[in-house]
């Protein structure tokens, strides 16, 4: 007699076929949509922009929106709910930690994402090279926390001559609510104060521009942002030596103004993440968005710190390497 049910079992084991490898990987197949918000750092917007197309183009159904408005505008949008990602160029302090802490009853999660050099430039005439913390605290300062006698006024004050050596300085840096003001801020002035003639922007491209049409300018922005327009200057270390703002000097820390990146997550603990939140950090910290992060002139992560930022996010802590391209 012939068994009537074998059409159906070869049906059934047809299906287990198809459907176990998708079982296996949901996430991987699951369909992400939907808006992602993201708030601050305007140091972190071109790196931000290029994980959002790349984001949309894995995801049609997903709209990446941005809003670089400066490092301090990340922790009150996390708090008020109105992004659950922030961008920051420096860590929260502890009166931000302390705000989001009291709404939610823990405290965000912080990712670092990438390495950023913060550099130091002039006009591309300048025959200027290289600069000291102290000098530039000189520059920048009132205060003179960093140990500086004298406030620098004009260009032969750094050793220049000829038609330099009476230029004053056109001092060009962030607004007080960029990461960058905040660890120039922190690192070059010792928590001093900024002198009032210094130009001050809400981005760091805009503090490129003007430096660049000002021979007698001077700024500081984000490694990433200087253009061949101006000159990055070396810094003089505390033994004299010069450390050119590159990459490798950031990565062996070498260089003085190197610091990390973040993300902040808004993640209650034993929680995983939501899916179109798990999906874009899952690209952030894959080889891909590393690449791309060495594409918009910052420094990717070491291999340790990126395994560790996808444990605490609960990812796959093997990660394919980053394309050496």
């Amino acid at each position: 007699m012939v068994d009537r049910r074998l059409p159906g079992l070869w049906v059934l084991l047809a299906w287990l076929v198809v459907s176990l490898p998708a079982q296996a990987q949901p996430e991987r197949l699951a369909i992400v949509a939907g808006n992602l918000d993201i708030t601050g750092s305007d140091t972190l917007a071109e790196l931000m922009i290029a994980w959002g197309e790349r984001f949309e183009r894995q995801h049609p159904g997903v709209r990446v929106q941005l809003q670089a408005t400066g490092s301090a505008t990340a922790p009150p949008a996390l708090v008020e709910g109105t992004s659950r990602v922030g961008a920051m160029s420096r860590p929260m302090t502890s009166s931000e930690r302390d705000a989001f802490i009291e709404r939610y009853g823990y405290a965000p999660l912080v990712v670092p994402v990438a390495i950023d050099a913060l550099a130091v430039f002039v006009h591309r005439t300048n025959p200027l090279e290289a600069i000291s913390l102290a000098q530039l605290d000189a520059l920048f300062s009132d205060t003179h926390r960093c140990g500086a006698s004298r406030a620098l006024t004009r260009w032969g004050d750094l050793g220049l001559t000829g038609r330099w050596r009476d230029r004053r300085f056109d001092l060009h840096g962030r607004t007080a609510a960029s990461g960058t003001y905040a660890i120039f801020k922190r690192d070059v002035l010792c928590h001093g104060d900024f002198r009032p003639q210094v130009n001050k922007y809400t981005g760091s491209s805009a503090v490129v521009a003007a430096v660049a049409e000002s021979p007698a300018g001077i700024g500081y922005a984000g490694m990433g942002y200087v253009t061949g327009a101006v000159k990055p200057l070396a810094l003089i270390d505390a033994r004299g030596e010069r450390v050119s703002p590159t990459m490798a000097a950031a990565i062996s820390g070498r260089y003085p103004l190197a610091r990390p990146l973040y993300l902040y997550v808004n993640l209650p603990p034993g929680e995983r993440l939501p899916p179109l939140e798990r999906a874009f950090f899952d690209l952030v910290l894959s080889g891909e968005g590393q690449a791309l992060v060495r594409e918009a002139g910052f420094v990717p992560l070491a291999e340790e710190t990126r395994v560790q930022a996808r444990h605490a996010l609960g990812l796959d802590t093997s990660p394919e390497p980053m394309s050496s391209d």
